[in-house]
């Protein structure tokens, strides 16, 4: 079993100094987010005290409903309360989703101008998704896997708003020079935006295994053979994470992706591609533009054909 909370302060310590500049305005998660979190760490709370806090927020509530009775979960029943979403997912799930929906949420009002939020918001859903899939391949926890895909980079449309010309530089200079954004991040701020966000969700009481997994969502591949994590929800995220996205953080996730296809006969990187893709068809949220996983591997597929 890893220590999650001995690794936490291994990577980050007590989060005590954020290195992220005091300039820089966090969301605020919604209320009914940050009050279900505190209440949950109480062994004796029960899912009927806990949807009532829920269910004072009704965005937060129909997304909930929403998520248990789509397609991916396969109810024979459809869920139609807050208090049987709890009993059927958990209480440990249930804080996972909504931390996750809630910051999505907190987040709807970024305006970066490099950041499209609806392509933004594909591709963490996209990875989450594959995160999701590997996890349960490893035979680990697939909930944390999802949940730490889907918020590793919520802070990037706030930091590429707040400190527009260094990102804007990056994406120019992916053409010519191309680079891992976590490198180019630290080169220019001394951290990145894996380390910055690890900070935010201790300071929010995110759970430890899902502020490790963000931490280490750009170690890629390697994380996979690393003694302590390579079997843990924290390696599928980082796999996931190779997914392109139109930032063009690493240049080299196709590639390696395709590497492992044909390393870890397990891991059919193309029918994973195509499940996600009717996935979120399915899911209607991806925009007319978005170029998902499958879309990638296709056009590389006739680029190799024409070289």
């Amino acid at each position: 079993m890893t220590d999650w909370t001995k690794l936490r302060k291994e990577l980050i310590g007590e989060g005590k100094q954020s290195p992220l500049p005091p300039e820089i305005k966090l969301p605020m998660l919604p209320k009914a987010v940050m009050e279900f979190s505190r209440k949950a760490e109480d062994p004796a709370s029960t899912p009927k005290e806990l949807s009532k806090i829920i269910e004072t927020d009704a965005g937060i509530s129909c997304e909930l409903l929403r998520m248990v009775n789509s397609s991916a979960f396969g109810l024979r029943r459809k869920v139609s309360s807050i208090q049987q979403t709890i009993t059927l997912l958990g209480i440990r799930s249930t804080k996972l989703f909504l931390v996750t929906t809630g910051l999505k949420q907190a987040m709807a009002t970024s305006d970066s101008k490099l950041i499209n939020l609806p392509n933004f918001w594909s591709t963490n859903l996209e990875r989450a998704l594959m995160a999701r899939e590997i996890a349960m391949l490893m035979k680990v926890d697939a909930d944390v896997a999802f949940s730490a895909a889907m918020l590793e980079d919520f802070l990037l449309p706030i930091l590429s708003k707040e400190l527009f010309d260094l990102y804007l530089t990056f994406t120019i200079n992916q053409d010519s020079d191309p680079c891992l954004l976590s490198e180019y991040e630290r080169r220019h701020f001394s951290w990145d935006h894996s380390a910055a966000a690890a900070n935010v969700m201790l300071d929010w009481s995110f759970p430890d295994d899902l502020i490790c997994a963000v931490y280490l969502h750009h170690e890629g591949l390697k994380l996979l053979t690393d003694d302590k994590l390579g079997k843990t929800a924290a390696a599928a995220v980082a796999v996931a994470s190779l997914i392109p996205d139109p930032l063009r953080q690493n240049p080299q996730g196709l590639d390696q992706l395709l590497t492992l296809n044909d390393a870890w006969p397990e891991f059919k990187l193309f029918e994973l591609a195509d499940k996600i893709d009717q996935e979120l068809r399915e899911e209607a949220t991806t925009t007319g533009n978005y170029l998902s996983l499958k879309n990638r591997l296709q056009k590389h597929a006739v680029l190799l054909e024409t070289e």
